[in-house]
């Protein structure tokens, strides 16, 4: 665990945002690639990016204030929101990203399923990246375990010395695995918003199992069973489930036809 990466005339400049910064660039550069083979641009996905960032951050941050609200806001100044020196929740981000993306596919009338079957896999990709960078501030941590691929975190980390699950790298494994797998969907797939589909289903299927290993919860759901991200999996499922359902019978879009 290393928060700093280095510093720049005396500013601190942090791994977490570094490896985020490379994960979006190599999310939008494979997508911008992949683009054609949908009959779409690779200048569509470098247009999008920016609404996709904005919409990310924002739906990250805000899913965090509410999921953290009591344990670090109620009763600071509303100012604190905006301090992001601390965290960021994915699914608020993926929900973010995922309204931003339908906002620009209307207004730019590009066909919204095509377009989300382009850039799931690169969603994969990113999140890759921004799990190591989870590992490398040393958030989302694991609980204790004696097995030998074991992590120490330092001195200042809450876990500082213990054992513990390396989660972060478990599900950066997996979202590789993933976005590897949905690369070669992509090329076979049979009607648009199938490999959009397969990622929500796939990734809540990740994400459900990696929670099990992780040990920075203190609150549960579902009656104590479920850790939150294993309760917003459920929902992620069940959307991953509609679209498929919704879309299994529709041809593949031909070029320009809008949302």
């Amino acid at each position: 665990m290393h928060k700093v990466a280095f510093e720049i005339f005396g500013f601190q400049i942090f791994w977490y945002g570094v490896l985020a910064a490379l994960g979006f660039m190599a999310a939008f550069g494979t997508a911008s690639r992949r683009a054609p083979r949908a009959g779409l641009k690779g200048d569509d996905v470098f247009n999008l990016a920016p609404w996709i960032i904005v919409g990310a951050v924002v739906g990250a941050r805000l899913l965090y204030v509410i999921s953290y609200w009591n344990k670090e806001f109620a009763g600071q100044p509303w100012t604190q929101i905006f301090n992001m020196r601390s965290g960021l929740v994915y699914y608020g981000g993926l929900i973010g990203a995922s309204l931003a993306t339908i906002i620009f596919c209307y207004r730019q009338k590009i066909y919204l399923w095509r377009m989300s079957d382009v850039m799931a896999p690169s969603v994969a990709l990113g999140h890759a990246f921004g799990r190591i960078g989870c590992f490398m501030t040393g958030c989302c941590y694991g609980k204790p375990t004696d097995l030998p691929w074991a992590v120490c975190f330092p001195d200042d980390h809450l876990m500082k010395n213990v054992p513990v699950h390396p989660t972060q790298l478990y599900e950066s494994a997996l979202n590789f695995l993933l976005y590897a797998g949905l690369v070669w969907i992509f090329k076979r797939r049979k009607f648009d918003g199938q490999v959009f589909a397969i990622y929500l289903m796939a990734y809540a299927v990740v994400r459900t199992t990696t929670e099990m290993f992780r040990g920075d919860y203190t609150k549960f759901y579902l009656g104590g069973i479920a850790t939150p991200g294993q309760t917003v999996s459920i929902g992620i499922m069940a959307a991953g489930l509609i679209l498929w359902w919704k879309q299994r019978g529709a041809k593949l879009a031909t070029p320009g036809t809008a949302s």
